[in-house]
């Protein structure tokens, strides 16, 4: 170890922080999770990302990969083991203005993209936080204020640079490894570290977005009704249903739809999102033209001692009326977790099941359950949310990555249904044979 320890210190440009450097506090953490790594690598170059990845493989440690930071299973961060850290390569460049191809640092956030983009009036579709990853988002999905009209993030892809397990650097597209090409859209980090994204942006104008809400005692017929229209509103329509915050009420809280009408008109967007106005009673609405970049949000950093656990599922044309009625129900009930249900379909459903390692294609809906608190308050709430997830599992058909926050086998079989699970561990031999990128919802190469 020592001995690499002298390489790598000779070949890496950017920074090793070690325990009790000033910054390791601040660096050995994820956003949502604590962790005490023996070394956390900075690199602010290609090479540097080849320097700690030879590193890594050497040294028979766990070795995390850190975007934003933003996993809800603590991928950012471990304890005893390496993490390569991508903050320093976030930039951002428009390489072909007539194409509208961008070129983004694999260590990007969606709140720099949206930034850096804006003055080109070029958007990509993401997620809904600024401080989000890029990679990380991309690489499992990126379900976000667009995704009924352009797809997920990731189906914005055309290429990726990617370091993998030996080291070495790789390009990866339709043309150029279309094998590994697929894998990454939707295999998460499983088959090397990202170092450079190419998408295909859109010119976007302003975007209409706000908060729709009504009474709690109308959220069965408010959510079934919204399921409902969405099937048949324009596409330029996305939203997000909310209720039981803890924070507005818990049982008592409004039901909130949240949308994003993609333009500009007014008269357009009047017409896309009155239908849901007349849902039922609405006690609030704010909906109001803005910058796309400005529908993004500061991400919360929870307190110390303070976890989050997340679980997802989706719903499709069939099973959603009983999802809806079901996550009505538990909303209504003391000791709700959080509950949100994304609308997803349009673009999305338009890609065919196997052209990507993405596998949710015929979904409608997208919901995820959250429970906040400490530790022994969030374990003393599992039974109740274990008896949902039973209620809903004949419901559900799968698991969203991005939102789960446990890793296990049974996980993992629902993220990637067995033939996609099966191309992607063909993938994974292939460039990842030792099994070196393991602290995900890990492929297997065996």
């Amino acid at each position: 170890m020592s001995s690499a320890l002298d390489t790598l210190r000779r070949d890496f440009g950017g920074d090793i922080i070690e325990p009790g450097a000033a910054e390791y506090g601040a660096a050995s953490r994820s956003v949502l999770t604590s962790g005490s790594p023996a070394y956390v690598l900075r690199p602010k170059s290609v090479a540097d990302v080849r320097a700690g990845v030879r590193f890594a493989a050497g040294s028979g440690l766990l070795l995390s990969v850190r975007g934003g930071g933003h996993a809800f299973a603590g991928f950012g961060t471990n304890d005893g083991g390496i993490v390569i850290d991508l903050g320093g390569l976030a930039q951002v460049e428009v390489i072909d203005k007539e194409r509208h191809l961008v070129r983004i640092g694999g260590g990007a956030t969606w709140g720099q993209v949206a930034a850096a983009l804006a003055p080109h009036g070029l958007a990509i579709s993401s997620g809904d936080t600024k401080s989000v990853g890029v990679g990380g988002l991309t690489l499992a999905g990126g379900i976000g204020w667009k995704v009924r009209k352009y797809g997920l993030a990731l189906d914005s892809m055309v290429a990726a640079e990617l370091v993998t397990a030996n080291g070495e650097v790789v390009r990866a597209s339709a043309e150029e490894n279309p094998e590994l090409f697929w894998a990454l859209r939707g295999g998460g980090g499983n088959f090397g570290i990202v170092t450079a994204f190419e998408f295909a942006a859109h010119p976007t104008t302003d975007v209409f977005h706000g908060r729709i809400a009504f009474p709690a005692a109308e959220a069965a017929t408010v959510l079934q009704g919204w399921a409902d229209y969405l099937r048949t509103a324009p596409e330029e329509l996305t939203s997000i249903a909310n209720l039981a915050n803890p924070f507005a009420g818990g049982p008592q809280a409004p039901v909130e739809i949240f949308v994003a009408f993609d333009g500009d008109d007014p008269e357009l967007a009047a017409q896309a999102l009155d239908p849901i106005r007349r849902l039922g009673t609405v006690i609030d609405d704010d909906v109001a033209l803005k910058p796309y970049a400005d529908v993004l949000v500061d991400g919360a950093i929870p307190p110390p001692g303070i976890r989050l656990v997340t679980r997802s599922g989706f719903a499709d044309k069939e099973s959603a009326p009983e999802v809806l009625r079901i996550l009505a129900e538990v909303g209504a009930s003391e000791g709700t977790p959080v509950i949100a249900v994304r609308s997803v379909g349009g673009a999305v459903s338009r890609v065919p099941a196997d052209a990507t390692a993405y596998a949710h294609r015929r979904a409608e809906l997208m919901f995820v359950t959250t429970v906040l608190g400490p530790e022994p308050v969030v374990e003393a709430t599992r039974p109740a949310l274990d008896a949902i997830w039973a209620r809903l599992a004949p419901h559900v058909s799968g698991t969203y990555a991005n939102f789960l926050a446990s890793a296990t086998e049974e996980d993992v079989a629902a993220v990637y249904p067995a033939g996609t699970y099966e191309r992607l561990a063909a993938v994974k031999r292939q460039y990842d044979p030792g099994n070196l990128f393991a602290h995900n919802h890990n492929i297997r190469p065996q």
